[in-house]
């Protein structure tokens, strides 16, 4: 569009909102083409109205579509950003995320596997927005243009875009709106009845001093976190090109994606200690350009600006460099082009507030459903790389589970929801809840829940404890169009297996995986020194007030790396992890003295001499549970 047309466009806008009383200012930025890389910029009017029913911090799709919900349920919203981003969509269009972890219902047809054509769970806004893109994955340019119209079409819903700083406006213990710095420096404050926290990171949450933890804290490692990703875009694809891909023997493709390639894996990193390659997703854009998400960025506090921009310019030096390798490493990619990376971070992990009720690793594992569930998961508890000596994880794949609206209700703070991956979820289940349909899913609850609790005269605290409340929510979440069924799937195997108890401790503690089937936790095969030693690696950090001890040098002096575990040195490293100084002869004596193993685990182990895995479970989780006293369920 040439720079005269897009004035005129610009001023008819401008006027026609005037005229019907749109509560919208267009900035001088004028109005950019469809391909355009950028969104207009949109800000209040001088005269806007400074209160509102409910404020949404965060434009990212979980906070479009909470601020679509609320707008859709009659109430006057303000959807505001403080990272002074100029289009909407956050991490799927600033941070060029076009390829999705799904959310899927348990069971698909194989024309749905064909055609991509999925059942998802929830349905709702995400399903009707990812429904107008087309394909598994979608042009970054068209997702942004398409958030904006979806907020254009809603009247209730006014835009502040350029915040320069946003923080929680309260009194006492409630959040009655936000005080703002917009891109003019102008400080205002913004009132609502409600506010939602849909950035990224739970700020607004976080300033208004709701409990939470970092990272991997609840695992006992708080400076550990799963690396961010710096997506970068490569030009020149053609459909010859693409076609190519599906050929190769480790790479699928649809018409839109493209996974595998992984080779990439063994590419020489000019830092390895914070920048490592790994198998190739890749999504196409409508310009002939892809965008691969695949360079894992180590060391990065996403809650510490410099550290973000340090990451960021890691990844920018590296980025240019991936390419040519993977231009001169596969065949298929030699005539593609560098053509530059995303302007944020891909942050898979930050703070992980406390709410009214914590998601659990027992609730995927049993695959729970809840009495309030205002969405549900399905996605694998994906553990990204955590440095550069982890190789991440698959710790499992759950079939379907419930996430109650007391998730997003955060502990201490009233008059504020928490939506997206910073909700109330343990660090391990988040790897599987963190997914954006998932995220979207809360937001339209969390909007639904606003225009709820205002009518009642009610808390959104008050909400979670009222089942009758939570039915009618549930009620208008359906009538706006959300699937709010639990699948009926048969339970998985490892439920029945008599150490399952033992599995369902050792799961949540981080200290065995089962990876995409659920297999490889390996319950009846026998448990060797190196997964043994992990265990009580794992012990010392989960329980350190009641696990004190060094498992490393007390295992290396009687077991060599991959010797089966026996009952007696099983019960001398369990005790002397605890503290306990016992010659190893007399462990299992003193373990039975002490009265810490349950008289069920005893009778499951037949053979003293060679321990199975589900064994050296249950002898850790009774351990736990009648010494640490907490018990995984």
């Amino acid at each position: 569009m040439a720079p005269k047309k897009k004035w005129i466009v610009a001023a008819v806008w401008l006027l026609f909102a005037v005229a019907i009383g749109l509560p919208w200012f267009m900035d001088t930025a004028s109005r950019p083409s469809a391909n355009s890389a950028e969104v207009v910029g949109l800000t209040l009017p001088k005269a806007a109205i400074e209160k509102y029913d409910v404020i949404v911090a965060g434009t990212d799709p979980e906070g479009i579509a909470a601020a679509l919900s609320a707008a859709r349920n009659g109430l006057r919203v303000l959807l505001v950003d403080g990272k002074g981003r100029d289009r909407l969509g956050g991490l799927l269009t600033m941070g060029w995320l076009n390829s999705l972890d799904l959310n899927l219902a348990p069971q698909q047809t194989a024309e749905a596997k064909r055609s991509g054509n999925y059942d998802f769970l929830n349905k709702g806004i995400f399903q009707k927005w990812y429904d107008q893109l087309g394909g598994t994955s979608f042009d970054a340019h068209a997702a942004a243009d398409l958030f904006e119209q979806m907020v254009r079409d809603e009247r209730n819903i006014s835009l502040l875009l350029g915040v320069k700083s946003m923080e929680p406006k309260l009194e006492g213990k409630v959040v009655r709106g936000l005080a703002i710095t917009d891109g003019n420096g102008r400080s205002r404050v913004l009132q609502a009845r409600a506010v939602i926290d849909a950035t990224q990171d739970g700020d607004i949450a976080a300033l208004a001093g709701a409990p939470y933890t970092v990272g991997r804290e609840d695992l006992g490692n708080p400076d550990a976190r799963m690396a961010v990703t710096l997506v970068f875009k490569l030009s020149g694809m053609t459909e010859d090109i693409w076609q190519s891909f599906g050929r190769r023997k480790d790479t699928g493709v649809d018409q839109s994606s493209a996974w595998g390639f992984l080779e990439a894996s063994n590419y020489p990193s000019s830092n390895p200690d914070r920048v490592a390659l790994r198998g190739l997703n890749i999504g196409r854009q409508k310009d002939g350009t892809i965008l691969v998400n695949a360079m894992h960025i180590f060391g990065v506090d996403p809650l510490d600006p410099v550290s973000v921009q340090e990451g960021l310019r890691i990844g920018r030096r590296e980025a240019p460099l991936i390419a040519e390798f993977l231009k001169t490493t596969f065949e298929e990619m030699k005539d593609l082009s560098y053509a530059g990376t995303a302007p944020e971070l891909y942050v898979r992990e930050s703070r992980h507030m406390q709410g009214e009720y914590r998601l659990t690793m027992a609730d995927l594992m049993e695959n729970r459903d809840f009495w309030d569930a205002i969405a549900y998961g399905s996605y694998d508890v994906d553990i990204q790389r955590l440095g550069r000596g982890d190789h991440g994880a698959i710790m499992m794949s759950p079939r379907q589970y419930g996430v109650p609206f007391r998730t997003l209700v955060p502990k201490e703070i009233d008059g504020l929801l928490v939506v997206g991956r910073s909700a109330s979820f343990d660090s391990l289940p988040h790897g599987s809840a963190r997914v954006v349909p998932l995220g979207m899913a809360t937001g339209e609850a969390a909007g639904a829940a606003a225009r709820l609790a205002i009518d009642e005269g009610i808390s959104f605290r008050q909400l979670a404890g009222s089942r009758s409340g939570i039915s009618r929510l549930q009620d208008m979440l359906r009538g706006q169009g959300m699937d709010l069924r639990m699948r009926e799937a048969r339970q998985p195997a490892y439920r029945g297996h008599p150490t399952y108890p033992g599995l369902l401790a050792a799961v949540s503690m981080g200290m065995t995986l089962g990876g995409y089937d659920n297999n490889r936790w390996d319950l009846d095969g026998l448990s060797s020194k190196d997964r043994y030693l992990t265990m009580m690696q794992r012990l010392v950090k989960m329980h350190p007030r009641y696990f004190r001890g060094k498992p490393d040098g007390m295992l290396a002096g009687y077991l060599k790396s991959g010797e089966t575990v026996t009952l007696e040195n099983a019960a001398h490293a369990l005790l002397l992890t605890s503290g306990v100084q016992v010659k190893r002869e007399q462990a299992v004596a003193e373990l039975k003295k002490r009265n810490w193993i349950t008289p069920a685990t005893w009778s499951l182990i037949s053979h003293p001499g060679g321990l199975t895995n589900g064994e050296t479970f249950m002898l850790v989780r009774d351990a736990v549970a009648r010494h640490a006293g907490v018990t995984y369920r």
